[in-house]
């Protein structure tokens, strides 16, 4: 069959076309819905284990929007977010970016980087921690993975370990005795005094992107003196199933619901990752 030249070049247009709408297509579907993460660590297991690759719904709680651009040249973006099909709940499993990538001292997004964790509380609970276990007031059902936090040993954990949250010798806190800490949501208001500026002083320097300092009995927001503080944004609570080895909120703190990619669904492909398998028996396993 012969085909002349204006043929052929119609053809590899067509093919070309055809490439470049199969492109935007993966790119919007993964922008909009889906998207797929590989699992580094064990800090979930059992329900997710190294190796794992799970895939994402960012219809839950609905798809971000911002200058990827200027995120990825490490700048403080403004964050939109679609509407979505629901709101996060207790016991969801998300993808989030991590709050302090850097370091301790200041909440920053860097789009590289990534935690999978178990929602423990919403905006607007308090949550506390007795004896290894979740507690959220009112709330009798006790989240996170209930058989993990009771094979906790109270002996192996110290009581004075600087690095739980919020890392102030006025709460000596521990992963056996933390709490209560309220979790804030949009529009809440809250007066300034020494416990309030040890939890919150660090989300509330990333909402205004400012400094917030104590000087003697008084507060100040960059150089202004503030008596009270009304919060921009809703938190949550994360942790890992793997309680005992997990570096979750109780060690670097709350959650901006900005940060949050997704809830993880499916578990579509799993390679050990110590003898280069597949595990078929993690195929298509759904994620509780």
């Amino acid at each position: 069959m012969k085909y002349n030249l204006k043929t052929v070049i119609q053809k590899i247009i067509d093919g070309l076309f055809g490439i470049c709408v199969c492109v935007v297509f993966i790119f919007c579907l993964q922008l909009f819905f889906f998207s797929s993460f590989r699992i580094p660590t064990n800090s979930m297991e059992p329900e997710i284990i190294y190796g794992d690759h799970v895939l994402v719904c960012k219809l839950v709680p609905g798809a971000r929007l911002f200058d990827i651009f200027a995120a990825s040249r490490g700048e403080q973006v403004k964050i939109r977010r679609l509407p979505g099909i629901r709101k996060t709940k207790r016991n969801d499993v998300m993808v989030f970016n991590i709050p302090y990538p850097f370091g301790s001292d200041k909440m920053k997004m860097d789009i590289t980087q990534y935690y999978i964790k178990r929602c423990i509380a919403l905006p607007g609970d308090t949550l506390r921690i007795k004896e290894g276990m979740y507690h959220i007031t009112g709330i009798e059902k006790i989240p996170g993975n209930l058989k993990a936090q009771q094979s906790q040993f109270m002996d192996s954990i110290s009581t004075t370990d600087r690095r739980i949250f919020p890392q102030d010798t006025l709460l000596n806190w521990n992963t056996q005795d933390f709490g209560p800490l309220y979790i804030p949501r949009a529009g809440d208001r809250i007066g300034m005094n020494p416990i309030h500026y040890a939890l919150y002083r660090k989300i509330i320097e990333w909402e205004q992107q400012a400094v917030l300092e104590k000087r003697g009995d008084q507060y100040y927001l960059q150089d202004q003196p503030i008596s009270s503080y009304c919060f921009t944004n809703n938190y949550y609570f994360m942790g890992g199933d793997r309680v005992q080895d997990s570096r979750d909120s109780r060690y670097w703190g709350l959650l901006p619901e900005e940060y949050i990619v997704g809830k993880a669904f499916l578990i579509w492909r799993s390679k050990d990752p110590y003898f280069d398998e597949i595990r078929w028996n993690r195929f298509l396993k759904r994620i509780h």
